[in-house]
């Protein structure tokens, strides 16, 4: 098996630190020489690993200060960015914006599905609430973990857009621990059957605005669950 370029090593120890906040945002990496006497590599070689950093916007260069850290805010690469996210998946903020992305995509999705879904689909809805009622009688929470998720996943495959489902796929497994997390609540788990029946009701109509109004009121049902049962301390998101 082939060696790992030197270059690549020290980009993917140098972000390992700051993913785990040995150096945080807008604070100066050490100096090339002690990195790279540090990693027991040459300054060429850290060099080509700080402007791999710099390529991703992870960090950034200022002319004769130094190598600095960007915020998170401001990185470009995912895979990066969901290490952090994965690093604070226990954190309100994280689990916040989370919701925030759901909001944005799964009412779009909804209202897709109004116009777009099949009997197949709307069956495929039914027994994801179905299977969720089960799991939920048998207080099987792996089971209400895959059964909600599925649901979800069955409007995302209704909007007929192709992109859709796999627009939250880098995502799955930080929203599989949010999920499983919420729905460790028996309260939960009886909110989210009650509003995906409303959901599957409302793309039963064929009626676009009522569909997205139905998964725009179940996002505030889960953002107030949250708040309620895992971060009471958490303010609400501004209206």
């Amino acid at each position: 098996m082939s060696r790992k370029p030197l270059a690549q090593t020290v980009f993917e120890d140098l972000l390992e630190q700051i993913v785990q906040g040995d150096y945080a945002p807008n604070e100066a990496l050490p100096a090339e020489g002690h990195l790279a006497a540090a990693a027991d590599v040459s300054r060429l070689t850290v060099r080509e690993a700080l402007k791999k950093l710099q390529a991703q916007n992870i960090v950034k260069v200022k002319r004769g200060l130094g190598t600095y850290v960007n915020p998170t805010a401001q990185w470009t690469d995912l895979e990066a960015i969901l290490r952090v996210a994965a690093a604070n998946a226990d954190t309100p903020d994280v689990s916040l914006r989370l919701l925030e992305i759901r909001r944005m995509v799964e009412t779009g999705a909804a209202e897709l599905a109004a116009l777009h879904a099949t009997d197949e689909d709307l069956d495929h809805m039914q027994d994801a609430i179905r299977d969720l009622e089960l799991a939920h009688a048998a207080e099987d929470l792996d089971a209400v973990t895959a059964a909600d998720l599925a649901f979800h996943d069955a409007v995302f495959r209704a909007s007929a857009n192709p992109f859709l489902p796999v627009v939250l796929g880098p995502l799955g497994q930080l929203l599989y621990s949010m999920r499983r997390e919420t729905s460790s609540f028996r309260e939960v788990q009886v909110h989210a059957i009650e509003h995906h029946r409303l959901v599957l009701e409302a793309i039963r109509t064929r009626d676009p605005l009522r569909s997205r109004q139905a998964m725009e009121a179940h996002i505030d049902q889960t953002y107030g669950d949250y708040e309620h049962f895992i971060h009471r301390t958490t303010p609400r998101r501004p209206e």
